[in-house]
């Protein structure tokens, strides 16, 4: 009686101090609401910090992934624009006659813009294509804001400290007496380190051969090759591209293909 008195008494003791008697002898006592102990507190806080850094390391990866992917995107998209230009335009250029250039070698659109006499007799051939300059003639379509036929002038030039390449579009027409050549320049690539022009095509000898300049001439080249560089690292393919008439044609030509009754050619 006395023994179960005194363990009562150890039991209420030890309630008190927030402990509950072991269930058998020689176990430990449990105790509740004490905390969580100073090492446990640097264990979660390290186990935290880890946490954190694997996930800023993830984020700023998959940021930088982003980013190269946009640049990719846009170092293709510009390529394939400038390639566009040159197999849309280029490739059907249209050999013609006309007088471009006269004997002092100024254009007929740059005399009429600072008011010299054009010579009509004088004439040259639609395409002259050096190292770094090119120039032929091609068509818009009726849904363009420049329809018809333009000159295009593409030439390595230097604007804002940099090189650029530069295309010009001139009406094709010959232009009223008191009026100007409503002329339109555009930068179709900057960051320029090299640009090169090659034409393909029968030389002096009629052999054909890869030429740096094609000037005087009545043909077009077959191939016109292209050779760009950029500063930025971009690398640029060798573009080629396929000139689809070599002789020249007269404006009365295309004029009568272009009123011809196509059931007369299948015919």
């Amino acid at each position: 009686m006395r023994g179960n008195q005194l363990q009562g008494s150890r039991f209420k003791v030890q309630g008190d101090r927030g402990c509950i008697a072991p269930p058998f002898p020689g176990a430990a006592p449990r105790s509740y609401g004490m905390g969580f102990t100073l090492i446990e507190v640097l264990i979660a806080m390290t186990l935290l910090s880890i946490m954190v850094v694997l996930l800023f390391s993830s984020l700023t990866i998959c940021a930088k992934s982003w980013e190269q992917g946009e640049d990719k995107i846009a170092e293709v998209n510009e390529v394939a624009v400038v390639y566009n230009f040159f197999q849309r335009h280029l490739s059907s250029a249209t050999p013609l006659w006309n007088d471009f250039t006269d004997k002092d070698g100024v254009s007929a659109a740059s005399r009429s813009e600072i008011g010299m006499a054009t010579e009509p007799d004088n004439r040259a051939f639609s395409f002259q294509g050096k190292k770094q300059f090119l120039q032929f003639v091609s068509t818009f379509p009726a849904s363009a804001a420049r329809s018809g036929m333009q000159l295009f002038t593409i030439q390595l030039q230097q604007q804002d400290n940099e090189q650029v390449i530069k295309v010009t579009l001139t009406p094709f027409f010959p232009v009223t007496e008191g009026e100007a050549w409503r002329t339109e320049e555009a930068v179709l690539l900057k960051h320029v380190s090299d640009f090169t022009l090659a034409y393909f095509g029968p030389d002096d000898t009629g052999e054909s051969s890869w030429q740096d300049e094609w000037l005087e001439k009545e043909v077009q080249p077959q191939l016109v090759k292209i050779n760009i560089g950029t500063t930025n690292g971009v690398f640029w393919p060798e573009m080629i591209i396929d000139l689809k008439v070599a002789g020249a044609v007269s404006s009365t030509d295309i004029e009568t293909n272009n009123d011809a009754d196509p059931a007369e050619d299948n015919n």
